[in-house]
């Protein structure tokens, strides 16, 4: 970094030799130059005496005064600047110190970096620059550069003393006939107001950059490479609002929803329509056991088919005992079974087995109940036998 000026810092019996470094750059924001349209060439700035209409070298050009309120110009020379009593022509000398809220910020003029000029200025440059920041103060002086006295300050900043050149009080335009009087606010669009500040957050440097420039570099790459320029967006006019607490509402809606879309979005509620979801899923719900219960059938079906054509001859078998007077309970249980065909796997096959064990069984007492008869037909057979032989 290039040293544009190299002078001292008055504090107290204390002299700090430093130099001064542009703390800013505004080589980068977007300039033009002047053309011909006719041909694109460049437009020359001469220096043209107004006596004699010729052009003026620039080791002839020189200072002079213009009094106001009269065309008179008085030439100055370097020689005549040198020789006026300015005790700040090389020195910033520090008048007082006061809190950094004390200085109106329509005063910043310049900023410069300084920085300490040799070894020996190390020492008192770090203990000016700690007793600033431990202090929380800033410098006000008088400093004279490029020709010209201006106020100065002089802050602690990032390990660094540097100078923001000031404008004088008398620099400073009135603001009479700016602001509008007499202005009714109600409570709470300034709480609606405070509200959407504190919804911003901080800002983050890091995300700050010029778009105007970026849009004019687009448009030049787009002009050298041939390719037709994109028309711009149209704007919304900041000026079209109606009403001032519905647009503070949307406002803080966006800051904290992140966009307007958003804040579009929540403030279009609708209502969602309860029970068609639900209605619905009671249908699936239903479709779904129907199919899984007909799934079961078929398959309970399938699985007791011949336990069913087994079945069959033990309700012929179990007809004799019925005509010959006698109960069992071997009927009535198959005919239940057979129609429980929806039950499940295991229950059919306990029933089938109890079913078969009481049929058995009334087989047993049908036969002994056919030869109890028989024997006792034999009897009585006998016994009429006897009485026919007597």
């Amino acid at each position: 970094m290039r040293s544009i000026w190299n002078g001292s810092i008055s504090f107290g019996l204390v002299t700090i030799p430093v130099k001064t470094y542009s703390a800013t750059d505004r080589t980068s924001s977007v300039s033009f130059v002047r053309i011909h349209e006719k041909d694109g060439a460049q437009i020359q700035y001469r220096k043209i005496c107004e006596l004699d209409g010729e052009e003026v070298p620039n080791e002839e050009v020189g200072k002079g005064y213009q009094t106001p309120g009269d065309d008179t110009i008085v030439p100055i020379t370097d020689d005549d600047l040198s020789r006026l009593p300015m005790p700040t022509a090389k020195t910033l000398s520090i008048l007082s110190f006061t809190d950094p809220d004390e200085i109106d910020p329509l005063q910043m003029d310049k900023a410069y970096y300084l920085g300490p000029n040799g070894a020996a200025a190390t020492k008192p440059y770090a203990l000016l620059r700690e007793a600033l920041e431990d202090h929380r103060k800033v410098a006000i002086g008088k400093v004279a550069m490029r020709g010209r006295e201006s106020l100065a300050m002089l802050r602690a900043h990032d390990g660094a003393l540097v100078m923001h050149t000031l404008l004088w009080p008398d620099q400073i335009r009135p603001v009479t006939g700016v602001a509008p009087d007499d202005v009714e606010l109600r409570e709470n669009e300034l709480t609606l107001a405070e509200t959407l500040m504190d919804s911003l957050g901080e800002l983050d440097p890091a995300e700050l950059h010029d778009d105007y420039r970026e849009a004019v570099e687009e448009l030049v790459a787009a002009k050298l490479e041939g390719e037709p320029v994109a028309p711009a967006a149209s704007g919304t006019s900041g000026a079209q609002v109606i009403d001032l607490t519905a647009a503070l509402e949307k406002s803080v809606r966006a800051a904290r929803g992140g966009g307007e879309a958003d804040a579009e979005a929540e403030s279009a509620s609708v209502t969602p329509i309860r029970g068609r979801k639900t209605a619905k899923k009671g249908e699936a719900e239903r479709g779904a056991a129907k199919k899984s219960g007909t799934a079961a059938r078929k398959s309970t079906e399938k699985k007791t088919a011949p336990v069913a054509a087994k079945k069959a001859p033990a309700k012929k078998t179990a007809a004799a005992p019925k005509a010959a007077g006698g109960r069992t309970k071997g009927t009535s249980t198959a005919r239940k079974t057979a129609s429980a065909g929806t039950s499940q796997k295991s229950t059919a096959s306990k029933t089938t087995s109890k079913s078969t064990s009481k049929s058995t069984t009334s087989k047993s007492t049908a036969k002994k109940a056919t030869a109890k008869k028989t024997a006792a037909k034999q009897t009585a057979a006998a016994k009429t036998g006897k009485r026919s032989s007597a």
